[in-house]
């Protein structure tokens, strides 16, 4: 059951903690002006337009129908574009890597690793793909930035621009003080939910290739998620 949430809840996005948590100095700057839409958004770009980052994150997924549950915890690197490794630490060891081509779902605890192509489950921001490339923000969904202001955070709402089922819409809170994405909260047309709270980022980073590729250990059973 922990495998089937971890893939569902990852693939399809279906990723509710008080914005609160991440604020350190709840007192508002003095006389702040608010961005506009572009402006928060060129700010974010700036911040992300590095080569590579890496981060922890926490992770909780909620399927409404089953009234289930699932928490997970580990760290993400991520290589532009396209590129990124999810190493679940907790509560089962798992990664998930892609080239942007390919992906990856090693389980080393099970010796089994599921394989399809990246597109089909990370395409039009699925997977928080638009992290490994923050331009897709404003080339895959139309963005308000939403009246839910906290002390420390600006929140906008993603709408995908083509209709699917994995995404209806997306939440980011943004920092205003370092314009990076502390949260991601993310509902299907399900009404599922997935939350992704992401923190001591490390930017500018030089990740290898080969941290984006995977080669099956001996003895590792292979699945194709396209079957």
């Amino acid at each position: 059951m922990k495998l089937k949430m971890i893939l569902i809840s990852f693939l399809t996005l279906c990723l509710a903690m008080s914005s609160q948590a991440f604020c350190q100095d709840k007192t508002p700057p003095a006389k702040e002006t608010r961005p506009t839409l572009d402006e928060l958004i060129s700010k974010i770009e700036k911040r992300y337009e590095g080569e590579g980052f890496s981060a922890r994150f926490d992770q909780r997924s909620s399927l409404k129908a089953m009234d289930i549950t699932d928490t997970a915890s580990g760290k993400v690197l991520i290589r532009r574009p396209g590129m990124m490794r999810w190493e679940y630490e907790a509560p089962d060891r798992q990664i998930i890597i892609t080239d942007g081509k390919t992906l990856w779902i090693y389980r080393p605890d099970d010796h089994q690793v599921m394989t399809g192509k990246a597109p089909a489950y990370l395409g039009d921001g699925k997977g928080a793909s638009f992290l490994s490339d923050i331009r897709q923000v404003r080339q895959n969904f139309d963005v308000t930035l939403e009246d839910m202001d906290e002390p420390c955070c600006h929140t906008l709402k993603l709408m995908p621009k083509k209709k699917q089922h994995d995404i209806a819409f997306i939440y980011l809170l943004i920092s205003k003080h370092t314009s990076e994405v502390l949260q991601i909260v993310t509902y299907n047309s399900y009404g599922d939910q997935t939350i992704i709270d992401l923190s001591k980022f490390q930017f500018r980073q030089k990740f290898d290739d080969t941290l984006f590729t995977f080669t099956a250990p001996q003895g590792t059973d292979i699945l194709k998620l396209d079957e």
